[in-house]
């Protein structure tokens, strides 16, 4: 009786150790996504045709909601659309401050 707690207690570690793994690459893939270099990419040619000044900030904030969004719904137009409108709602809101 004794070892199947132990075995139970060493898989559930085991389980727990996993997950915390699993979330630290699943952070480190999101942050060198192909998706998001395609999208800093992106952004960065469209803040030079708007001849925005280009800022790292404002790209990652961009990018960041395009991910979100995209793995959420699936939609890369859904997804481009929402996060251009937030990023020149920040954009205007800042200006005028």
């Amino acid at each position: 009786m004794k070892t199947s707690k132990y075995k139970f207690f060493i898989f559930v570690n085991l389980i727990i150790l996993f997950n915390s793994f699993n979330s630290y690459f699943l952070a480190q893939t999101k942050e060198n996504s192909i998706i998001k270099l395609f999208c800093i990419q992106s952004v960065k040619e469209e803040m030079l045709k708007a001849e925005i000044v280009y800022s790292e900030e404002i790209v990652n904030e961009t990018c960041d909601c395009y991910y979100e969004e995209f793995t959420q719904t699936a939609s890369h137009q859904d997804a481009k659309t929402k996060c251009k409108l937030e990023t020149k709602e920040n954009l205007n809101h800042n200006r005028k401050i």
